[in-house]
């Protein structure tokens, strides 16, 4: 045992010290890589707009910037997807990524390339600091460092971060609302100041990070509940006392403040536009209903071939009239209607779409950049990731604190309810890469655990730093 100010203490303490230095060292170098691979990505991509396999969804996004910068707002020249007439408004696109678009082009000019490296920076950092950030702070700063640098070399992301669509900077926002979260839990005691501005902090992430991608909303009730009884329990010490802890709920009112804040001017202006009530993307109807068509049996195929088969050609006719919005709402209607009709092919079409969206290995109807991308990331990451999952729920469930087991539900609640959205809906593997960032938390859980059974030294020095 050390006395307390011995000189083995002193050596310990120092000693520590330059553990967190030489830790902080690497974890530059890991953000300066996955700048330079993102850059790398964004460079390659350049200044023109193509459908490259997985982000075809840049051709509308640039499409929409530019008649936005040209002053005729969120719609398009000619017809497009995925049922909009020339020259009408449409609300189909993230407000905020257009918005982002359009900055830029008007700064810089319609230079995509800027867009893109501009884009590429950001990622590179923010989403590698917020994973090192989760993962040092639900295990310790081993996990952390592994966790970040597999973010850093994760193909599909430094791929996605040189593409002009929403991925990037929605997995960035899930990234900064799950560290809001923790910080909110861990921190609970603390009150003040700082106390309510980590509400508005949590409050702007998920603000934008709704303003990308609306799924996220069916999250957000689960979400509030794990803060409600976490950081409630954190406060009281006792789940018995104050059921409605007014700390918690003023915090979460907060929260709900800014969201609304955010998103009510998008709902006003579709209103205006459409004359129906749109809270903000004209998205959940078209993808649903394409999604669970009779035309797929029990079978999910991700992209149709187009001709007859096209997603336009579905499309019942005596809706076709309808403005995009109320056309949104028909179609979401029908897709419950096909439920209602055949519910046990529902089911089977649903469970068709497991292997689309978890597919790890290569196929020969994909692309070599899709293939290679598939299999460098996910398909190397998931025996990582399943053993970091079997060691930490089942051989080190009982050694965990509280902090770190609520920790961990929530990322693998996530896991699971995002997951079960597109398989109840549309599966795409794009649509999989916000599990894919939380779930390498997990893989350099495994890692690590793997090196501190297996090397000595290893497991020597990382006891003495924790």
């Amino acid at each position: 045992m050390i006395r307390q100010n011995s000189p083995d203490q002193y050596r310990l303490k120092l000693f520590n010290q330059s553990v967190l230095l030489s830790d902080r060292s690497i974890l530059v170098i890991i953000i300066c890589l996955a700048i330079i691979l993102r850059l790398a990505s964004a460079i390659y991509q350049g200044n023109t707009i193509t459908d490259l396999p997985g982000i075809y969804d840049q051709i509308s996004y640039d499409g929409l910037a530019r008649r936005v910068i040209d002053g005729y707002g969120f719609s398009f020249a000619e017809g497009h997807w995925p049922a909009t007439r020339a020259g009408e408004p449409t609300a189909h696109w993230s407000y905020l990524y257009t918005l982002y678009l359009a900055a830029i082009y008007k700064i810089f000019g319609t230079y995509p390339v800027i867009a893109r490296v501009i884009q590429a920076i950001i990622a590179g950092f923010l989403q590698t600091f917020l994973i090192w950030r989760i993962g040092t702070r639900l295990f310790d700063q081993k996990v952390g460092l592994i966790a970040a640098a597999l973010n850093a070399f994760y193909i599909y992301f430094f791929y996605y971060a040189g593409g002009l669509i929403t991925e990037t900077f929605y997995i960035t926002g899930i990234l900064w609302i799950f560290d809001c979260s923790l910080r909110l839990t861990m921190f609970a005691k603390e009150g003040g100041k700082r106390y309510w501005l980590r509400w508005v902090e949590l409050g702007l992430a998920l603000g934008m990070t709704l303003l990308l991608r609306q799924v996220f909303l069916i999250f957000l009730p689960f979400l509030f509940l794990w803060l409600w009884w976490n950081i409630r329990e954190e406060e009281t010490g006792n789940r018995r006392k104050k059921l409605l802890h007014w700390p918690v709920i003023k915090g979460l009112l907060v929260t709900i403040i800014v969201i609304i804040i955010m998103i009510v001017p998008w709902t006003i202006r579709n209103q205006r536009v459409f004359d129906a009530f749109v809270l903000l993307n004209t998205n959940a109807g078209f993808a649903f209903f394409w999604g669970n068509h009779p035309i797929y049996g029990t079978h999910f195929v991700p992209l149709l071939p187009g001709g007859q088969y096209s997603y336009y050609n579905l499309i019942p006719p005596e809706l076709r009239s309808l403005n995009e919005a109320k056309l949104d709402s028909a179609l979401l209607r029908r897709g419950l209607q096909f439920i209602t009709d055949d519910p046990v092919r529902y089911i089977l079409l649903s469970i068709s779409r497991i292997p689309e969206f978890f597919k790890f290995w290569p196929s020969p109807q994909s692309s070599l950049i899709s293939n290679i991308s598939r299999v460098g990331s996910f398909g190397i990451s998931l025996p990582f990731i399943f053993y970091g999952l079997w060691g930490l729920l089942v051989k080190d469930w009982k050694s965990l604190t509280i902090f770190q087991r609520w920790g961990t539900i929530l990322l693998l609640s996530f896991v699971f309810i995002y997951s079960a959205i597109h398989l109840l809906s549309w599966a795409l593997i794009r649509y999989r890469l916000p599990v894919d960032a939380v779930l390498l938390i997990f893989a350099a859980y495994g890692i690590i655990r793997l090196v501190r059974k297996y090397i000595p030294f290893f497991q020597k020095s990382e006891a003495t730093y924790v």
